[in-house]
């Protein structure tokens, strides 16, 4: 990756609050070494950046029976990028836990390939606004235009460019212009990562789409929903209240031109309207 920026962005959680998650990662990696217990399944949680992924990453960290690798672990990731799928495995071979998590952020145009490798496999794909992921991503990172210029024109030298359909070129083409505010350029990386779901993954029952909204709007009916998708045991209320973030302003960015807001609007709709995420 080229940014000067992380890809993770702000961490909001409070000192107290990671300190306190750190010593319970601690404590169940130590006990999961004097038990180690057969693996079962492996978890992808997919996304655009700065859309909630570090909060479904905790709630699956309050599980007893995963591990659990951020895109900030060394051992699983460069620079944020997942490793090679031969470390990965060296990783999952050595897993003491039944269920292996991972990060897959700059990987979406990858899912398939991922739970095809690492069978059995689900994915957990987090999809917020796109209007509060753009205010949240220009504060974090930069320079989404030239980007935008640099992916149109079919550079796919990195991930961000990596699985992009003619299509989606041709729309970025489009609505592209020199002078679009950097608050653009993040509405259109929204786009067209979230794009990847529907052009690779939209039928696939091993996927469930988590929107950021309901997990912090209702955290007990959302991360019970995702224990129950996943298998995982052992759900309760402790687990719920490490949601700690609030934020769903849905107030849309400055600068954002009708076409571009309503290319998102569309996308975002497009999600909504899915089936029941229980009958897929």
């Amino acid at each position: 990756m080229n940014n000067a920026k992380p890809a993770t962005g702000h961490d909001a959680r409070s000192l107290t609050t990671r300190l306190r998650h750190a010593a319970w990662r601690r404590g169940k990696s130590w006990f999961q070494r004097l038990l180690p217990r057969p693996l079962e399944r492996h978890v992808f949680v997919a996304g655009m950046q700065r859309s909630g992924t570090n909060l479904l990453m905790d709630v699956l960290d309050a599980s007893a029976v995963t591990q659990v690798f951020h895109e900030t672990d060394p051992r699983a990731f460069d620079h944020y990028e997942m490793r090679d799928v031969t470390v990965i495995k060296q990783l999952v071979e050595k897993c003491p836990a039944p269920v292996f998590v991972i990060k897959a952020l700059c990987e979406l145009d990858r899912i398939n390939l991922l739970m095809d490798t690492f069978q059995p496999a689900q994915t957990l794909w987090v999809v917020r606004d796109w209007r509060d992921s753009a205010n949240s991503a220009i504060k974090s990172f930069g320079n989404f235009v030239p980007q935008w210029a640099r992916l149109m024109k079919g550079d796919a030298s990195d991930w961000r460019g990596r699985g992009m359909s003619s299509a989606t070129r041709t729309q970025l083409a489009e609505l592209y212009r020199p002078d679009a505010s950097e608050a653009e350029g993040a509405a259109i990386m929204w786009y067209y990562r979230n794009i990847l779901f529907f052009e690779q993954l939209a039928d696939d029952p091993r996927v469930r789409v988590v929107f950021y909204e309901a997990l912090v709007q209702h955290p007990m009916r959302e991360v019970a929903a995702v224990y129950t998708f996943l298998e995982l045991p052992g759900f309760n209320t402790s687990i719920a209240n490490r949601i700690y973030s609030r934020s769903v302003r849905h107030r849309s960015p400055p600068d954002i031109r009708p076409e571009v807001g309503a290319l998102c609007d569309t996308l975002l709709a497009r999600f909504k309207a899915l089936p029941s995420q229980g009958q897929r």
